[in-house]
C-alpha cells in the first residue's frame, strides 16, 4: 500500500481550520505530516487545542509530525503546553 505524506501551510490567521482540516487527511496507511509555520506569527488557544487534537489524531494513526518553520515564540507556548515533544521541528 502507497504510503502519501500530508503537507499543509498553516495561515496564521486560520490555524485551527487548517489543522482541522489537515487532520481529516491523515491517512491511515501511514506517510509523515508537515506542518509549515512560517506565516504563523502567534498562537491562539483554539489553534493550540487544534495543534494537540492533530498531534492525537497523527498519534493513533502512526503518523509523524514534523513542524517547519515555528519561530521562537510559539516553539516556547508549545513547550509550555506540554506539546513539543510530540513534533519534530526543522527550519
Amino acid at each position: 500500500m502507497t504510503m502519501i505524506d500530508v503537507w499543509v501551510e498553516v495561515d496564521g490567521n486560520s490555524a485551527a481550520l487548517a489543522l482541522h482540516e489537515a487532520g481529516k487527511k491523515l491517512d491511515s496507511a501511514g506517510g509523515d505530516a508537515f506542518l509549515d509555520f512560517s506565516a504563523v506569527r502567534r498562537i491562539d488557544s483554539s489553534g493550540l487545542r487544534a495543534l494537540g487534537d492533530f498531534a492525537g489524531v497523527a498519534d493513533e494513526k502512526g503518523v509523524k509530525v514534523t513542524l517547519r518553520g515555528v519561530n521562537v515564540d510559539i516553539y516556547k507556548v508549545l513547550k509550555l503546553a506540554r506539546l513539543s515533544s510530540r513534533f519534530s521541528f526543522v527550519n
